[in-house]
């Protein structure tokens, strides 16, 4: 993951003005929580983060498709 410095803020910073972690999210679709000066919480818009829980279609099917080549030999013999 590729993380935007501009997007970064301390835990004390966040706690403090949370409103300030909002208007990041609004601005950039992420804030970057630092605890310790180490990337620790990821904050996302509600809506980013719908789009990204779903799979792509072509997604599922390359994996479906992996999955049956290399269980060939034991769906050849279930369908016995």
């Amino acid at each position: 993951m590729t993380i935007d410095t501009a997007t970064m803020i301390s835990i004390t910073e966040a706690n403090q003005n949370f409103s300030k972690v909002a208007k990041l999210v609004d601005e950039h679709g992420t804030a970057v929580i630092l605890k310790n000066n180490v990337p620790r919480y990821l904050v996302i818009d509600f809506n980013k983060a719908e789009k990204e829980k779903t799979a792509d279609t072509e997604d599922v099917l390359a994996i479906s498709e992996r999955l049956i080549r290399q269980n060939m030999e034991a769906y050849e013999v279930l369908a016995k």
